[in-house]
């Protein structure tokens, strides 16, 4: 989540009859580059933990707040958007979906610029405080921008645009640590290489101009408005709670999240261990890159995996040739050699392994990734050096069906309830904010390699989850299992 998107009201939304068949690359380019923004943004994050860590030498605890602050901004945010629109109606069908965009990117501008007074007065606080706002400008992105999406085009062809833009979303998270560490960790630091709150300044106040200047061409540009037929009364109440895959996907969504955020928060300052490789965070970021950029990668090869539609020896050809792409580009924006990077190609080849297993069948993949996970997290918590390195990036790469597989396991059979259901699942990401910070509190008492333990018991919970829907859920349409992304 890192960055990473929630589809929210999409199942129940009905569109006015006889719309004319219109071209929308145009406008799906424009949204994509806003996704990449975001993806970035996001996994900001992870930097900005051992910085600021650092800078105002805090505890894990304290360090963590930074996500609990973000996330939590994601709960709040979406807890109010339900209230209001169960009591007084959705706001974005009475709004529009283009300015709900530009309202989000607004708020994540306004949360970016407020950097720049934290970082002059040197206030945690107030970094907290911009954190916070910037987490709700993102909420309002992940209810508006990804419903919008699927709105570009056919509902045929919804699933590949979402997850065309859901890549970008995460390529965006898989260079953060790389461009990122080297704007506040080298090129806006002190002349002496000490920590000081001014090296964020200038990185997050170009974010907030970007996001202002992407916000006014979206408001320039013409984009198609789509309108929700009127007479609709909205669900009220938590009918949607009878369900019982719904409460048990509500709390696999908080343990995914939580363990996903976790994992990326700690992965710099366990590889700093000198038990484990002991490396400084300049080069630390490089390795985080590559959490994130197995998540991007095995979101493609999903997207094809779980994709029914095409032929079962093409789909295998497709993943090859996609791997191969992805793997290049991973290869070409971090800034190690090839010897350093090769260990990465057993997690690719696992990651085939996993999908052939799980036979394009969405509750059995989940179940099969988040086993792989808690295996590779118990090798970083009991092995040191470069097997524990290498055990804790490789988590990534099956994190990434994750999102897309819970979301729509849990909304499963809900019918009219789906769109409060959708809601429910967002406030999941909850996860996102108190997980980490918990873990944090458990390094600052037993130690770093060892609060890993936490976010195996969060991965327990979703294989747990991915067993339950495979006896007692309807087979899911494995397309519409690979929308979305975290």
């Amino acid at each position: 989540m890192k960055k990473e998107a929630l589809i929210l009201s999409i199942s129940n939304i009905n569109f006015m009859k006889n719309q004319p068949k219109s071209n929308y690359t145009f406008s799906l380019i424009t949204i994509t580059v806003l996704f990449f923004m975001w993806g970035f943004i996001t996994c900001m994050n992870d930097i900005l933990i051992p910085y600021l860590k650092q800078l105002f030498n805090l505890k894990f605890f304290e360090a963590m707040l930074v996500q609990f602050c973000f996330f939590g901004a994601y709960f709040i945010g979406s807890l109010l958007y339900f209230i209001f629109s169960a009591t007084m109606g959705d706001p974005i069908h009475k709004i529009g979906y283009k300015k709900g965009i530009i309202a989000g990117i607004m708020i994540a501008a306004l949360g970016c610029f407020l950097f720049y007074p934290a970082a002059t007065i040197s206030s945690y606080p107030l970094f907290l405080a911009a954190l916070f706002i910037l987490g709700l400008g993102f909420t309002v992105l992940q209810i508006t921008a990804n419903a919008y999406v699927s709105l570009l085009g056919s509902q045929e062809s919804a699933s590949s645009r979402l997850n065309m833009t859901q890549a970008f979303n995460a390529f965006g998270t898989t260079i953060a640590p790389i461009l990122g560490g080297h704007l506040i960790f080298e090129l806006f630091s002190t002349a002496d290489g000490s920590f000081s709150a001014l090296s964020t300044r200038v990185p997050y106040v170009a974010f907030g101009v970007v996001l202002i200047l992407v916000a006014i061409f979206i408001s320039r540009v013409k984009l198609p408005s789509f309108h929700a037929e009127s007479g609709s009364e909205p669900v009220r109440g938590l009918t949607a709670l009878k369900f019982p895959n719904l409460r048990y996907g509500m709390l696999t969504m908080f343990c995914y999240v939580g363990g996903e955020v976790a994992v990326g928060s700690f992965i710099i300052s366990f590889l700093e261990l000198p038990s484990i490789v002991g490396l400084s965070e300049a080069v630390a970021k490089n390795y985080l890159a590559l959490y994130w950029g197995g998540a991007m990668m095995g979101r493609f090869l999903g997207s094809i995996s779980l994709n029914t539609k095409i032929p079962t020896n093409r789909r295998f050809v497709y993943m090859f040739i996609t791997a191969i792409a992805v793997f290049g580009v991973i290869y070409a924006v971090v800034d190690l050699n090839f010897s350093q990077i090769s260990f990465f190609l057993l997690f690719v080849a696992l990651n085939f392994l996993a999908f052939f297993i799980g036979q394009s069948l969405p509750a059995r993949t989940l179940m099969i990734f988040a086993s792989v996970n808690i295996f590779l997290i118990l090798s970083a918590v009991l092995n040191k050096g470069s097997i524990a390195m290498y055990s804790i990036l490789g988590i990534g790469i099956f994190n990434s069906i994750m999102f897309s597989n819970i979301y729509t396991l849990s909304i499963s059979g809900l019918g009219k309830y789906t769109s409060q259901g959708s809601s429910l699942v967002v406030m999941a990401i909850l996860g996102g904010a108190l997980v980490p910070v918990l873990q944090g509190l458990i390094a600052d008492r037993v130690g770093v390699q060892s609060s890993f333990l936490l976010p195996t018991c969060c991965y327990i919970v979703i294989a747990l989850f991915g067993l339950y829907s495979s006896r007692h859920l309807s087979v899911v349409s494995p397309t519409a299992a690979a929308l979305g992304g975290h």
